[in-house]
């Protein structure tokens, strides 16, 4: 069930993120070292039925039993409540952990990529402003962020930090975008400044006369025409 939950929600937020990164991401945190620290936080040994020997030993602190008293609760969850039940109690639990988890190497900080590009583009910082909505059980966060004047993105989510990489996703993707469309302008008004200008090629130059003339050769042609024709007419008259 845990890794059902975790598969589906990673696939549905992070598809960018390549197939390998994606099973790094799961199995950071569908493991026994990371079910056994959220059952620690909780005290979940502190309700467990042990034996005496067990009890005695430091059974209630031991991190198999721990992780898998911790799944057995999400499994209870699920009979009880069904998928949807599961899902949020899943995601209150290890939604946080799994955005560390995608933002880590290789990951999706966008907040990190986002406030590398605002600074490279606008000079400045993205600014974020986030809400709360809810109970605290059930807390749910709405974050803005802002770059040079605009909000660029929306998100929500069940941590603070969730909202903000939601939020953050979504203005990187609109700025990036508008980069790769700004970069292709350049690029063309560069080509059309190539065309402006009229290189002659091998043809025009070998009829180009001394000043760059292309009727050169011919006016030259008929200049020496006219002076033959002026010594032949001489040579008859002193005949």
């Amino acid at each position: 069930m845990l890794q059902l939950v975790v598969t589906n929600h990673i696939f549905n937020t992070y598809p960018d993120l390549p197939e390998g990164e994606l099973a790094k991401v799961r199995a950071s945190v569908v493991s026994s070292a990371a079910l056994a620290e959220v059952a620690a936080v909780l005290d979940l040994g502190a309700g467990l039925l042990l034996g005496k020997g067990e009890d005695q030993s430091g059974g209630r602190e031991k991190p198999s039993i721990l992780a898998d008293a911790m799944e057995a609760v999400i499994g209870a969850v699920y009979l009880d409540g069904g998928w949807e039940a599961a899902d949020d109690f899943v995601m209150r639990l290890l939604g946080e952990r799994i955005s560390e988890a995608a933002a880590g190497p290789g990951g999706q900080d966008f907040k990190t990529r986002l406030q590398e590009l605002a600074a490279r583009s606008f000079d400045e910082l993205p600014r974020y402003d986030v809400l709360d909505d809810g109970p605290d059980h059930a807390k749910r966060f709405f974050a803005t962020v802002t770059v040079a004047g605009l909000v660029r993105g929306r998100g929500e989510g069940r941590s603070k930090k969730q909202a903000e990489q939601a939020a953050a996703r979504l203005a990187w993707q609109e700025l990036a975008a508008l980069a790769d469309v700004a970069d292709a302008a350049d690029v063309a008004e560069v080509a059309d400044a190539a065309d402006v200008v009229d290189v002659p090629d091998g043809a025009d130059m070998a009829d180009a006369g001394p000043d760059g003339d292309a009727d050169g050769d011919a006016d030259g042609d008929a200049d020496a025409a006219t002076d033959a024709a002026e010594t032949a007419d001489a040579a008859e008259a002193g005949a």
